[in-house]
């Protein structure tokens, strides 16, 4: 390395993938029509990270729904594997988990995560304007707790990184990652889909 020079080296990058599905309107459709039927049945729900919102049980992924959902999403998910660098030869992805939630107007979701898996994904049904972005937040103590005064936030230095949400849109990130959802001001539903990959 020659002298005066900088090198700008990223150790331990958190990532997160953000990619639009194709055809989403007509998946959405639907998945849309699916999670009802589901919260017909169990308007209550499970509670869980909600604030006043729905969260569904956990789907049946041997329903056609959840089938064609993943088959659409497929190639996605390949991609974020091969960037980890999983061997899949000598282990099989499992999907945990997968659920809606539906938030209201004024429903939110608590800073949580997501334990005993690998990867964890947000698919937008329904999202219309203002109905709450989804907020990362930095994973590492020291940072959090100090931080020197900022000119501005950048990839370096935010201790909250937020994603506006929008309908076909696949979010996926390490489920050890902290994230919470805002208050939807929006007058129409605010619907997800969030799902758990494991190695087993």
């Amino acid at each position: 390395m020659k002298e005066e020079e900088a090198d700008l080296q990223l150790l331990f990058p958190t990532p997160i993938w953000r990619s639009k599905i194709k055809n989403f309107i007509e998946i959405n459709e639907m998945l849309y029509k699916y999670i009802k039927d589901i919260q017909q049945k169990d308007d209550k729900g499970t509670g869980k990270s909600t604030i006043g919102g729905w969260h569904s049980p956990f789907f049946d992924l041997n329903n056609n729904e959840p089938k064609k959902f993943v088959n659409a999403i497929n190639k996605d998910l390949n991609k974020t594997f091969i960037d980890m660098g999983w061997d899949l030869k000598s282990q099989t992805i499992k999907i945990t988990g997968m659920w809606s939630i539906i938030n209201k107007t004024g429903a939110a979701n608590a800073r949580h995560i997501h334990p005993n898996s690998f990867l964890s994904a947000a698919y937008y049904v329904k999202a219309p304007n203002d109905c709450g972005n989804i907020k990362f937040h930095d994973p590492r103590s020291a940072p959090v707790f100090r931080r020197p005064k900022m000119t501005q936030d950048n990839k370096l230095n935010a201790s909250e990184i937020s994603i506006i949400p929008e309908d076909g849109l696949l979010v996926l990130f390490p489920s050890f990652l902290h994230h919470s959802v805002g208050a939807n001001m929006s007058n129409e539903e605010r619907v997800v889909i969030s799902f758990n990959i494991d190695l087993k």
